[in-house]
């Protein structure tokens, strides 16, 4: 039985497909697992690092050095695809990682706007929510960390290719650029995404199913990239 977590993990590899030779920079477990999944089968040209100075393979050896300013190279050019998460994200992409509240008195602190900024405006940034709910999903984001489509004229790497929840799948293929359901986890009915959003989805008719993992690539999931199984932990259902 293939689990939501294995879902998630083949949908956050998606968000690659097609790359060629980018930097891939996945931040948190499902998305780390998806991206190493992609470079171990339809994304073979992809470049990961150990997040330090190392390019790293998909066991984690080592397979080059990435001087510093060759990383601002390719951060500042468009040539690095970031997966990263979102306390809060609105229809257009706006990503909001710093605070709940007003910003003059934030109800709460999270981890600030660190570098969505640069992130967003100069490469494609992709987002992870391992829990879709009214809380994340808002109309409007408290602050505007990451930028999103509405904010982004004149950017010429941005691009926001893919957001995954715990849910399904949404991406920004609308003639405003608002957000859009691309596919629904198996499990997971429309009617419940839309209950969880809190602002109208475009929802095309007919709706697809996440793919399937292929018999290959759960072997991957399982046996290789994580075989201690840890991404049941952030996907629960």
């Amino acid at each position: 039985m293939i689990s939501r977590s294995e879902y998630c993990v083949i949908a956050c590899a998606e968000a690659w497909r097609g790359n060629g030779e980018v930097l891939a920079s996945p931040m948190g477990l499902i998305p780390s697992v998806g991206a190493r999944l992609a470079r171990a089968t339809f994304s073979p040209d992809l470049l990961m690092t150990d997040g330090e100075a190392m390019l790293v393979g998909p066991d984690g050896t080592t397979e080059g050095w990435l001087p510093y300013r060759q990383h601002l190279a390719l951060v500042t050019g468009g040539k690095r695809h970031v997966m990263m998460g979102a306390s809060q994200i609105d229809r257009y992409g706006n990503q909001n990682i710093s605070c709940i509240g007003a910003w003059e008195r934030p109800t709460r602190q999270l981890l600030g706007v660190r570098g969505a900024p640069v992130n967003t405006l100069n490469n494609p940034v992709s987002y992870w929510v391992p829990r879709h709910s009214l809380r994340v999903f808002v109309e409007r984001v408290d602050m505007v960390c990451g930028v999103g489509y509405d904010r982004a004229a004149g950017a010429r790497h941005h691009r926001i290719p893919r957001v995954v929840s715990d849910l399904g799948v949404f991406d920004f293929e609308t003639e405003d650029r608002s957000m859009r359901l691309a596919s629904v986890h198996p499990g997971v009915t429309v009617e419940q995404i839309r209950q969880a959003t809190g602002f109208a989805l475009t929802i095309p008719d007919g709706v697809p199913y996440t793919r399937e993992p292929t018999a290959a690539e759960l072997r991957l999931i399982r046996q290789v990239i994580d075989p201690k199984g840890l991404r049941e932990r952030e996907v629960r259902v």
